[in-house]
């Protein structure tokens, strides 16, 4: 049944993405693709999930999906909000937070994240939003998922600007801070998790209709991939219904504004 379903990459991605959450799972969620994701785990297979947002709230249920982290249906749909100082030193330092859901602009093969600049950064071509809490995020979550849309823009041989660090070639630098890192990187195309040996991040799923060549036209570096690569499984019907009322619910609702 599922193969006369269509879909995009983008729900592709988000599906898989969301799939990647565990019921019951305390995760801090970045806006954007992470937040969807997220949410459509809460709305579909993990009802238990505790969603954190960086401006404090804590199991947060929204209705739409936020414009930014100031937006009030996170603080309006959450069962308690709490300062970002005890957010962070609390909650994340405080080894609390299972899962950090990321977003970014570059990515290395190592995972580190960029979201500062693109180009020189006293000069650069492109100034962006910047780090926020994702480089404590990063450092502390217990570990990372990240999700973007695969191209050479996104997928670098070398990041103009480290934002948030990832693993490091032979070792892991997340280890003195209790968490294991990166741990899957899910795209429109595929899904990457690191090499046990190198920390580089390798193909080990791709989704339906992708060819390996497209995944290695579209990455910065030379691609690898796992010796046994599976086929993601596709979005279901009630997946796919979910997600489309959610952001059909978020345009209505944020129609008209910046």
């Amino acid at each position: 049944m599922s193969e006369l379903l269509e879909y995009s990459g983008d729900e592709m991605m988000t599906v898989a993405a969301s799939r990647a959450l565990a019921d019951g799972t305390v995760c801090f969620v970045g806006i954007g693709l992470p937040s969807a994701a997220a949410n459509l785990a809460r709305l579909t297979h993990a009802p238990n999930v505790v969603l954190i947002y960086e401006s404090g709230t804590i199991e947060t249920k929204p209705d739409i999906l936020p414009l930014s982290i100031g937006d009030g249906e996170l603080s309006e749909t959450a069962l308690t909000t709490v300062s970002v100082p005890e957010m962070f030193r609390y909650w994340l330092q405080g080894g609390r937070v299972q899962v950090g859901f990321l977003g970014a602009a570059q990515l290395d093969k190592y995972a580190n994240i960029n979201t500062t600049v693109i180009g020189d950064y006293d000069a650069p071509k492109v100034r962006l939003p910047g780090g926020g809490g994702a480089p404590e995020i990063a450092t502390h979550s217990g570990e990372v998922f990240i999700t973007l849309r695969h191209s050479k823009r996104g997928f670098v041989e070398k990041l103009d600007f480290i934002t948030s660090a990832g693993g490091q070639p032979g070792g892991d630098n997340k280890k003195r801070c209790g968490g294991k890192g990166p741990t899957k990187i899910i795209t429109d195309l595929c899904i990457m998790e690191p090499d046990s040996q190198t920390k580089e991040f390798i193909v080990t799923s791709m989704h339906r209709g992708v060819e390996r060549q497209q995944i290695i036209d579209n990455t910065g570096w030379g691609v690898r991939f796992a010796e046994e690569v599976t086929t993601t499984p596709e979005p279901s019907a009630h997946e796919l219904e979910v997600l489309r009322d959610l952001h059909r619910r978020t345009k209505e609702a944020h129609a008209g504004e910046a």
